[in-house]
């Protein structure tokens, strides 16, 4: 008998033992699922299902709109450019990257429980109608936002090109709300824009965002300009909101040697890191450039002002930028949704990251409110050049564009300081004891 219950006892212990070796090999081998992500998952949907049968309004507590709505809160939770898309919002998505949809024209974003202007895009109705960065969309067709969330109110702010929406909103710097009705249009974003030559010899060019476009516009911009005997160029970032990476390095490439690092990408691992170097064959630009940046400029516009800045490329002029210097990685769901997830930061290519710090000009220009208005209005409607006209429409006097004059004034001493040392070029004599 006791040797029977010795004979049962090993059993049972060699049974338990291996059976921890089989649960150690499963768990080594990846056989079982991820036991946290389980338990987290089973605890959801036991809070949806008590949710589901006990909240007094059966229709809102319907199992599909509490899904998405704990999806919502799950992604937006992590940090303000990280979102779950419904179907529509990712169609949404996806004209914005191509550059062509309907609606009023503005970038916007969450910011402790508003929703902020972060910059009108330049000509379409938004801008015309006088939104301002910074400006809190406070109502949609007179009814008051509680609670909003991003995908609310820019799915109410696109819609049928042709059609009015009621805008309401609160300029911090006032504290003063205006509603205005703005006519919805196709917008088909031109990012690059207002290429001239000034008559010094300075070109200018204003890059409003970065789209699928916006690179192959930016080098037809600067063959343009080279064809007219550029001798220097001014690239305008103000109130540029950013978009896609890959049209940044776009735009910095023509001045950077092939194979020469302009960003990268660090992800949560430290093997997540992607490099983007300059592929183009030709040699680089190597006359004097002067980027303008302003607070509005984020994200991609704040890649290439961080590159050229960086490896002294080009001078920066204006204020401190946005400081977004995040990677969204957009990713598609089974049923047409989306996610855009923060899965990256990006760094200049001397390791500086811009992320909540911004690009800090090298070149100091801080302008008022009404002249950064001012200036605003006069890059929009260059088709308003007298005086007089520009007045009677916006009830303002032209004033100059420090910031542009700023950077006009840092090139013509570089190309000075060019022409003279042509001139003194050759032998030096040593002086005499």
């Amino acid at each position: 008998m006791l040797k029977r219950i010795l004979v049962i006892a090993s059993g049972v212990f060699l049974g338990a033992m291996l059976s921890l070796g089989a649960a150690r090999m499963a768990a080594a081998w990846g056989l079982w699922p991820n036991r946290e992500l389980e338990q987290s998952s089973r605890y959801v949907r036991e809070v949806l299902e008590i949710v589901n049968k006990n909240y007094v309004d059966a229709t809102a507590a319907e199992l599909p709109k509490l899904t998405e709505s704990a999806l919502h809160g799950i992604v937006g939770s992590l940090d303000p450019h990280s979102e779950y898309m419904s179907a529509r919002d990712y169609k949404t998505l996806e004209e914005e990257i191509s550059s062509e949809f309907g609606g009023i024209g503005v970038q916007v974003e969450m910011r402790d429980g508003n929703v902020v202007v972060i910059a009108p895009i330049a000509g379409t109705p938004g801008a015309k109608a006088g939104i301002l960065r910074g400006d809190i969309i406070v109502s949609i067709e007179q009814q008051k936002l509680e609670k909003p969330t991003l995908d609310d109110v820019v799915g109410r702010l696109r819609g049928k090109p042709g059609t009015p929406v009621t805008l309401g909103y609160r300029r911090p710097s006032t504290g003063k709300e205006t509603e205005v009705t703005i006519k919805r249009e196709r917008i088909k974003v031109e990012s690059v824009r207002d290429v001239r030559l000034r008559p010094d010899g300075i070109g200018y060019v204003q890059v409003t965002q970065f789209s699928e476009r916006t690179g192959e516009e930016f080098i037809a911009a600067l063959n343009s300009l080279n064809a007219q005997s550029m001798r220097a160029l001014i690239i305008d970032l103000r109130d540029n909101p950013g978009g896609l990476l890959n049209a940044a390095v776009e735009v910095a490439e023509p001045f950077f040697d092939k194979g020469e690092l302009i960003v990268y990408t660090q992800g949560r691992h430290v093997e997540d890191r992607d490099e983007y170097r300059a592929a183009a064959p030709e040699p680089r630009l190597t006359l004097p450039v002067a980027v303008l940046i302003n607070a509005g400029s984020a994200s991609a516009a704040e890649i290439v002002a961080g590159a050229l800045k960086d490896t002294r490329r080009a001078v920066v002029v204006g204020e401190r930028s946005f400081g977004k210097g995040s990677v969204q990685s957009v990713l598609s769901l089974r049923k047409g949704e989306g996610l855009r997830l923060t899965t990256a930061r990006y760094y200049t290519p001397g390791g500086v990251t811009i992320h909540e710090k911004g690009v800090a000009p090298d070149v100091e220009i801080v302008m008022t409110p009404a002249e950064d208005e001012n200036a605003r209005l006069q890059r929009m409607r260059e088709d308003v050049t007298d005086p007089a006209e520009f007045k009677a429409r916006f009830n303002l006097d032209p004033t100059p564009d420090r910031q542009l004059d700023a950077a006009a004034a840092v090139l013509q001493a570089a190309l000075l300081l060019e022409t003279r040392g042509a001139a003194a070029a050759g032998p030096v004599a040593a002086k005499k004891p």
